[in-house]
């Protein structure tokens, strides 16, 4: 006997309806296998589990409000064991600045977990080991099968139910050392408000996002004011000027063009970095010490153009040899001090390949007019060279 259609169609419907509830409960049961059902091999247990929104990672957690008494196990899964992870609190605002943090890692040569606390004072902290503004009581993490979990006992002010939390991981570097967690995606997402009574999790917008902003700009200004603009304006002033026809053009275009990349740099280069300074703290990094000296040697070159003396006079040659070697240590500090700062802010892998890009079309570019202008440039010190040669050669001969 064959089913009409219809029919078929209604007893596929009322499969489904009689599984539905068994497949929801898998699912369920799945979830809660990955949170509340998880047991550790120390045989803790927790009254509370929230399952975080960012970076595959579990908070377990017990606290009496009564005492501030807070037992926690932060667990991140999938994570190499080449990886450091890190959770803390920030009792003064939402965001990084100020956490009182926990961090792990798996030494590299023994195996061995270590976990220590670092308070964190700003956007670019080097983590190093310190005392909370509270009391940790206990302290201990594990690394299994791909999971790093960092248990820990602390001490809240009394009666506190809600706190701002923050997780993070990163790599771990030669000799142990942590590397930089990534500037994009979710980890710029991994903060949240926890209600330790009801455990409920609400993220909150990144505190550090307007930092970030400037940090980005920061690095787009000075790139192509130091990194595009400076190269620019030394190239015309080299290449341009042994054409006749383009003088004085060749001069303006090196001025515009080096006057627009130091004054550019300035007032979006510094300016980013003092907001920096002033919200996230100065440190005195390679980056910012070379950054320093390039606007010392960029203030020395606009003084060194009210001293230049005339073409005729005995000075200017010695003149010429300060401000050109002064231009070409700018540069190439421009573009290694360009390159660390993206190693710092991360942006992303197309920020690094354009500005290769297009450094390196400029690098084409002045290698081809070296080429081109050789003979023009070098030529006379070769043909003295060769006349000095013969005129030794016919003293040697008339000798």
């Amino acid at each position: 006997m064959s089913l009409s259609p219809r029919t078929t169609v209604f007893v596929v419907l009322c499969f489904l309806f009689v599984l539905a509830p068994y497949l929801t409960r898998a699912t369920t049961d799945e979830l809660q296998a990955r949170c509340d059902s998880h047991s550790f091999n120390n045989g803790k247990h927790f009254r509370s589990c929230v399952d975080l929104p960012v970076l595959s990672s579990f908070l377990h957690f017990s606290y009496v409000r009564e005492t501030g008494v807070l037992e926690v196990a932060y667990r991140h899964i999938n994570v190499d064991s080449s990886s450091w992870i890190a959770w803390g609190i920030n009792p003064t605002s939402k965001g990084m600045s100020g956490a009182q943090t926990l961090l792990a890692y798996r030494n590299s040569t023994s195996g061995v977990m270590r976990v220590y606390t670092s308070s964190i004072k700003g956007y670019s902290p080097t983590l190093q080991e310190g005392p909370l503004s509270f009391r940790v009581l206990q302290l201990s993490g594990e690394y299994l099968n791909g999971e790093m979990t960092i248990f820990a006992t602390i001490v809240l002010p009394s009666n506190i139910t809600v706190v701002n939390h923050l997780w993070q991981d990163g790599p771990l570097k030669e000799g142990d050392r942590l590397g930089m967690h990534a500037m994009s995606g979710d980890h710029l997402k991994s903060m949240a408000t926890l209600d330790l009574l009801s455990g409920q999790v609400t993220t909150t917008k990144a505190a550090n996002g307007n930092v970030l902003l400037v940090k980005r700009i920061h690095g787009l200004v000075n790139a192509v004011c130091w990194g595009i603009f400076m190269p620019i304006g030394v190239m015309a002033a080299r290449y341009m000027r042994t054409y006749k026809g383009l003088d004085p053009m060749w001069f303006y275009i090196h001025i515009i063009f080096q006057t627009t990349g130091y004054f550019g740099g300035l007032l979006g280069g510094l300016g980013t970095a003092i907001y920096m300074a002033k919200h996230t703290g100065m440190r005195s990094t390679p980056h910012t010490v070379i950054g320093i000296f390039l606007f010392a040697l960029g203030f020395l070159q606009i003084l060194a153009l009210k001293a230049r003396p005339d073409k005729e006079h005995k000075y200017r040659k010695y003149w010429n040899w300060y401000h050109h070697t002064t231009g070409y240590v700018v540069i190439v500090l421009s573009i290694y001090n360009i390159y660390k700062g993206l190693a710092i802010l991360q942006p992303g892998s197309s920020w690094k390949i354009a500005y290769t890009i297009i450094i390196g079309v400029i690098g084409m570019f002045a290698t081809v007019m070296e080429v081109l202008q050789f003979k023009s440039r070098w030529g006379s010190l070769c043909c003295k060279e060769s006349e000095d040669l013969e005129a030794d050669q016919i003293v040697s001969t008339n000798v």
